[in-house]
């Protein structure tokens, strides 16, 4: 794999993560409108109807479904095959020195992963994309199901104030996979967010991703521990003291990064 440096960045929203402009009101409820016709509507916020990510025959997969790991950057949890142009960020809670995500950049899209504990028995996509959506209402942004690859997913539209005072919206989608024992979260930002064919690229990062969630007894919702990899691709151990349990799925919170250069 590719050189690692680390690099500060300062607190902002995941979904300033891509150098993309912020999308005009009313170009992006336009664009909005025509994604959600591509698309099969999915159920109601509060809707009831099964709701879990869908991981059919092509991914993300569970480290027991996979072979050949020679391809993948192992990252603990979460592993990662490369492509062609795509760079990393690890983001790093530094108060705890604690990895909590990784971003996968792809042209003018990225992806932010990161993987959960959860019950044996039932997935947890649809309470957490209902706690997300009404998060963003409450802070006066919109939210709407989507049918996608994955399943259902949330398109969201955060309001900002733009460069000349009109209202602008931030929008990313976020994917949710229930797998065996383990759910991953995925947050698309960029192109990708509202352009089903700039979405390629980061799908492929969420369709190949591979996670391991380990045998160890953890709560429901609990952050699956990331870990540094070596110079082979393989996750260093965890230091002594680290707490691997993180934020409880805040999608806007970032660190400081460590890019793969490829």
């Amino acid at each position: 794999m590719g050189l690692f440096s680390r690099g500060k960045s300062k607190d902002r929203p995941d979904t300033d993560a891509v150098d993309t402009d912020a999308v005009d009101a009313e170009v992006l409820d336009a664009e909005v409108d025509d994604l959600s016709e591509e698309r099969d509507d999915g159920d109601d916020i509060d809707g009831s109807a099964a709701g879990h990510g869908g991981r059919g025959t092509t991914g993300p997969f569970d480290r027991a479904e996979v072979d050949d790991d020679s391809d993948y950057l192992n990252l603990g949890a979460i592993w990662l095959r490369g492509q062609q142009g795509m760079e990393l960020r690890l983001e790093i809670n530094e108060q705890e020195q604690q990895i909590t995500g990784v971003t996968a950049v792809v042209g003018e899209s990225a992806v932010q992963l990161q993987a959960f504990a959860a019950p044996r028995t039932e997935g947890v996509w649809i309470d957490i994309r209902n706690e997300i959506a009404a998060s963003i209402v409450d802070a006066g942004g919109t939210a709407e199901v989507l049918t996608g690859e994955f399943g259902e997913e949330l398109l969201t539209r955060m309001p900002q104030a733009g460069p000349d005072g009109r209202t602008v919206f931030m929008p990313a989608r976020f994917v949710g996979v229930d797998g065996p024992r383990w759910f991953l979260r995925a947050v698309v930002s960029g192109r990708a967010a509202i352009e089903p064919a700039a979405a390629e690229g980061v799908h492929e990062v969420i369709r190949t991703a591979v996670v391991d969630r380990g045998a160890d007894a953890m709560p429901p919702r609990e952050l699956l521990p990331l870990r540094l990899p070596d110079a082979d691709g393989v996750a260093q151990a965890e230091q002594p003291g680290d707490d691997s349990r993180g934020d409880d799925l805040n999608p806007f919170e970032r660190g400081p990064e460590i890019t793969e250069v490829r």
